[in-house]
């Protein structure tokens, strides 16, 4: 018997598409105008030059050529790339309504049918993106309530840091379930042990599928789905991971249902439970499937990357000691041993600082999630036609030599004046902009100032002996820090 290697099939299949497409691309060039880019291969279009681990890089080495508007061909999917601030800006804000669209993206088209908030479009979006954003702020994102919450997480988090008595431990889980619990608290309306098998079991899921999405089977299945939805491979965990997780929201929600008190909306479930009962003609958004789809997207968006940022930024303080050193320093002269609050923000401009050049230079989204024009638009000089997919290149912003002057570097210096004062930097933008902003980037800024303080107050981070700190990040649809121990020992 011979082992069948599912890329070779897929191949030998594109192989014979290539043989049989001989009108291949004769709509691609009935619009006049369309961006410039490298010229593409019948079926396979630019994926022989793709760098699918590091698609950004690519990207930006195009953009020298093609310059900040330009194609790039997905297989027979023509996509267009918009590079640097200025361009990125000026499409997401300047022309927000026609860049708002998201295209299908097959892999969760076919495992979330359109529904929920982050992969869904039109009417539905506008609908499930007001509840979330009316209702993450009525359970107290961005108030007092919800700084409480972090700040008792803290709490916990601290404590099993400490537990390692500053022996090295790796910190994914930890960190993931200490971020998580704050939007389960949302969602939910409790908190998980970091050590409940349902919660590893949960955080197991999204930790699997932001691996996988970046993987060559799951790019090939969004360019070929229907050949590649028969093949094995790493695209059938992301169907088998989202359907475990369908299961336990539906779960879930089936007991919110039964002890659903309309006059007592304890969390997120509770209120759209009673949406639902609401909503006339019922069943128009307020279904079953949508809550299902909402609560995944919610609780795998609140869990990762605020705690990718949050590893980047024990990694970056162990990489640079004398950082971390002046991060304590100004937290003992403003915070003392007091808990901190986010309004101590104000007077730390350094710490402040110090965590904008983290999620600059961590990147974790380095392609943003992907656009579609709402129709067609003619933007700086090039036509493009309602429905293309377009990339706005985060990565081109947050490294953007014209307004960062060491983009490759880590350096807080990025976020202060000659006289040490915080100042904003427009191009800083690692929760996008316009119609398609991140929905919990408040709840996200909280989180990151409150547990990254309270870390650097207690503890002060260094490698294991004799390691040193690699900052070389995992690939894929997101960056984050390769595998590694820490070691935190305790300040007190």
């Amino acid at each position: 018997m011979f082992a069948i290697d599912p890329v070779s099939v897929l191949l030998a299949i594109i192989v014979c598409l290539f043989l049989l497409n001989t009108f291949y691309d004769r709509k691609g060039n009935k619009y006049k105008n369309f961006p410039p880019g490298p010229k593409p291969l019948p079926i396979i279009g630019n994926l022989h030059i793709l760098d699918n681990r590091r698609q950004f890089k690519t990207f930006q080495k195009l953009a020298e050529k093609y310059g900040s508007v330009f194609s790039f061909h997905m297989g027979m999917k023509k996509v267009v790339v918009l590079c640097g601030y200025d361009t990125v800006k000026d499409a997401l804000v300047n022309y927000a309504d026609e860049f708002s669209g998201r295209p299908v993206i097959p892999i969760f088209h076919d495992t979330l049918k359109g529904y929920g908030v982050v992969f869904t479009d039109g009417e539905n979006w506008k609908v499930m993106r007001r509840f979330s954003l009316t209702t993450l702020r009525d359970f107290g994102m961005g108030k007092k309530v919800i700084e409480n919450l972090i700040n008792e997480e803290c709490d916990s988090l601290v404590e099993v840091f400490k537990s390692y008595k500053g022996k090295p431990f790796e910190n994914t889980l930890i960190i993931n379930g200490a971020v998580s619990n704050v939007i389960v608290s949302v969602l939910l309306g409790h908190r998980f042990d970091y050590n409940d098998p349902t919660f590893l079991k949960l955080l197991g899921i999204v930790n699997s599928n932001v691996g996988v999405s970046g993987s060559p089977m799951v790019l090939l299945y969004n360019i070929f789905p229907s050949l590649v939805r028969w093949l094995p491979g790493s695209h059938n965990i992301i169907f088998e991971n989202i359907q475990k997780l369908k299961t336990f929201i539906k779960e879930t929600f089936t007991k919110h249902k039964d002890q659903l008190d309309i006059n007592d909306q304890r969390n997120l479930i509770d209120a759209y439970l009673v949406k639902q009962r609401e909503e006339k003609p019922k069943g128009l958004f307020f279904h079953d499937d949508n809550l299902t789809a909402l609560v995944g997207n919610l609780f795998a968006a609140g869990t990762g990357t605020t705690s990718t940022t949050l590893r980047w930024s024990i990694l970056l303080m162990m990489k640079y000691p004398e950082i971390q050193k002046n991060v304590q320093n100004e937290i003992e002269n403003v915070i003392g041993s007091s808990r901190p609050q986010t309004e101590h923000r104000k007077d730390m401009p350094y710490t402040d600082a110090v965590i904008h050049e983290i999620q600059r230079f961590g990147n974790v989204v380095p392609n943003n999630l992907p656009h579609a024009t709402t129709c067609d638009v003619t933007f700086r000089g090039y036509f493009i036609p309602k429905g293309t997919q377009v990339i706005p290149l985060l990565a081109s912003v947050l490294q953007d030599e014209a307004y960062f002057q060491r983009p490759e570097e880590f350096y807080p210096q990025h976020f202060l004046d000659s006289k040490g004062n915080f100042v904003k930097n427009e191009a800083f933008l690692p929760f996008s902009a316009g119609r398609r902003s991140c929905a919990g980037e408040n709840l996200a800024k909280m989180e990151l100032f409150l547990f990254f303080t309270r870390l650097m107050q207690t503890f002060t981070f260094q490698p294991p002996p004799g390691v040193e700190v690699d900052l070389t990040p995992e690939c894929g649809v997101t960056l984050s820090p390769s595998v590694h121990e820490i070691c935190a020992l305790p300040r007190n």
